[in-house]
C-alpha cells in the first residue's frame, strides 16, 4: 500500500493514545532512582524541554498511524537540538546529527516528523505565529525531500562522503541572514572548535600539588569514590579499568594502540541532557605522556530504543553496539573513539559495594572534540526557517548513506510538494498534542504523582 499524503499528516487518534505520563513512568524504572526527579524537573520546565525528553511518548504515536514501509536507519530523536557542530576526524569542523541514543531501523518518515514537530514546538515558543511555524516545518521538509532527491541520483560512494562543512554552511547562509546571526554563528563555531579534552580538564578537574582530579559538584558530578565510599581507590580504579579493557576490543586496531598510551587517573557519575538524566553515565580522565596530555572519555549507558518495540528489533547483542552501528552508518564522520562493553550494575552498601542483578549496556566517545550547537531560544521565525533547512537536509544525508534512498525518493517523487504539507499537517497537530502532554506531566509534578528536583 501507498501512503497518501493525507494518511501521512494524519496524527494519532485521542482516544488510542497511552497516556504519556504512564510512558514516562514505565522508562523511570530502569534508571537511577535519585536522579529520576531531575529528570521530571528538566522536562517540566517547557513545551520544548518535554519534547526533547519524550521521544518515548511519540514513538508510540508514529507506531499508531500508518507509515510508508519504506525503512531505513533512523536516528530515532532526530529533534532539532541533536543536530550541532564537532571535529571530524581530519580536524575539519562539521555539522551534522550528534545524538544516536534511540537510533533504530524504522520508516523513514518517523525521523522527519520527529524533526519537523520540534521546529514548530520551538518556533512557537520563540512567539512565532502559527502559520510562520507551519511555514518552518515545511521548508524542513521540502529541504530532506530536495536533498533525498540529488542523493538519489548519485552513486553510493558520494553519498557516503557527504557532509555539510561548518565552515561552507555559514558562507552559503552567510547573505540569507543578518549580520548579528552570521557574527553569532562564527562565535559558535569558535567556542566549539576549542571544546576538547583540554578545555573539560579546566572546567571539570581540579589541579593542585596532590595532582589532577575530577571536581566534585553533586548531583551534577560526582566523583566514584565519593558514591563507593567504602572501596578503596585502587580497588575502585582496578574496576573501571576492567571496564577499558573490554571497551578496547571494540575498537580498531589502530585506535586501541592509541588509546594505549594513555592510563586512566579517574571516573566520575555526570548527569546529561533531559531525557537521558537517570541513565547511568560516566565521564573518565586519561593522562597522557607526562600526565600533561589529558583524554576525557565519556560511557553513557545504551538501553534499548524507543522504536524498538514497534519495528523489526536490530539484531544486537549489546545496546551500546547498536548505538555505535547506527553513529557509524548515519554520521558523514564520526568519533573514533566510539566503542561499547557491557558491565556488572553496581549498588552501594554500608560497607562497600556489590554487584547488582544484571548488567548494563554503555557506549564510549570522547567527552568533547569541538562539538558545540546553535542557541535556539529566542531565534525568531525567518533565521529558524534556514537552520531547519540545513537540519533537513543533513538528515536526508544521513537517510541516504543506506541503500534506502533510491525507495524514499521515488516514493517523494510521487508525492512532490503535498510530502512538505503533510509533514507540516503533523507536526502542527503534534505540537498542541505535545503542549497537552506536558500540562498533563506539569500536572503530575503538582498532585505528587510524580517527584521533581531541580539540579542545585
Amino acid at each position: 500500500m501507498t501512503l497518501t499524503a493525507a494518511e501521512l499528516g494524519a496524527g494519532p487518534s485521542p482516544a488510542d493514545r497511552r497516556d504519556p505520563v504512564s510512558i514516562l513512568t514505565d522508562q523511570d524504572a530502569s534508571r537511577l532512582q535519585d536522579l529520576v526527579p531531575v529528570r521530571h524537573e528538566r522536562m517540566s520546565a517547557t513545551p520544548f524541554t518535554f519534547y526533547r525528553g519524550a521521544a518515548a511518548v511519540m514513538a508510540a504515536d508514529l507506531a499508531a498511524t500508518p507509515d510508508s514501509g519504506i525503512v531505513t536507519q533512523l536516528c530515532g530523536d532526530a529533534h532539532l537540538s541533536n543536530f550541532g557542530l564537532f571535529l571530524s576526524p581530519e580536524r575539519r569542523m562539521v555539522f551534522d546529527l550528534n545524538d544516536f541514543d534511540e537510533t533504530h531501523p524504522g520508516p523513514f518518515e518517523w525521523d522527519v516528523k520527529r524533526l519537523a514537530g520540534s521546529l514548530v514546538v520551538a518556533a512557537q515558543a520563540n512567539g512565532a505565529t502559527d502559520k510562520e511555524a507551519r511555514r518552518v516545518a515545511r521548508r524542513a521538509a521540502r529541504a530532506y525531500r530536495k536533498t533525498i532527491r540529488t542523493s538519489a541520483a548519485k552513486g553510493a560512494v558520494a553519498c557516503w562522503y557527504d557532509r555539510a562543512d561548518a565552515e561552507e554552511v555559514i558562507r552559503h547562509l552567510g547573505d540569507r541572514l543578518d549580520t548579528a546571526a552570521t557574527d553569532e554563528m562564527r562565535r559558535q563555531l569558535k567556542k566549539a572548535r576549542h571544546r576538547n579534552s583540554a578545555q573539560a580538564l579546566s572546567k571539570l578537574c581540579v589541579v593542585d600539588d596532590s595532582g589532577v582530579r575530577i571536581k566534585s559538584d553533586p548531583p551534577l558530578l560526582v566523583p566514584a569514590h565519593e558514591i563507593f565510599t567504602h572501596v578503596d581507590e585502587d580497588v575502585l580504579r582496578d574496576l573501571f579499568d576492567e571496564r577499558f579493557v573490554q571497551y578496547r576490543r571494540s575498537l580498531a586496531g589502530h585506535t586501541a594502540t592509541l588509546l594505549d598510551q594513555y592510563e586512566l587517573v579517574e571516573a566520575a557519575r555526570k548527569v546529561v541532557g533531559v531525557g537521558s538524566v537517570g541513565t547511568r553515565c560516566w565521564i573518565a580522565l586519561f593522562a597522557g605522556k607526562d600526565r600533561t596530555d589529558p583524554l576525557f572519555l565519556q560511557l553513557k549507558e545504551a538501553q534499548e530504543s524507543v522504536l524498538a518495540a514497534y519495528t523489526e528489533r536490530a539484531d544486537f547483542d549489546n545496546q551500546g553496539h547498536r548505538v555505535v552501528f547506527g553513529q557509524q552508518l548515519m554520521q558523514a564522520s564520526s568519533d573514533i573513539f566510539l566503542g561499547w562493553l557491557a558491565a556488572p550494575k553496581f549498588t552501594r552498601t554500608d560497607d562497600g559495594v556489590r554487584k547488582a542483578d544484571g548488567t548494563a549496556d554503555f557506549y564510549v566517545r570522547q567527552l568533547r572534540d569541538g562539538k558545540g550547537s546553535v542557541v535556539i531560544e529566542g531565534m525568531p521565525a525567518e533565521r529558524l526557517a534556514f537552520y531547519g533547512e540545513l537540519c533537513g537536509a543533513v538528515l536526508a544525508q544521513a537517510h541516504a548513506r543506506t541503500a534506502a534512498r533510491t525507495p524514499i525518493a521515488a516514493y517523494l517523487d510521487g508525492l512532490g510538494k503535498s510530502f512538505d504539507q503533510a509533514v507540516a499537517d503533523w507536526s502542527t497537530g503534534y505540537s498542541e498534542i505535545n503542549g497537552s502532554d506536558h500540562a498533563k506531566l506539569v500536572a503530575a509534578i503538582a498532585d505528587g504523582r510524580l517527584s521533581a528536583a531541580a539540579m542545585e
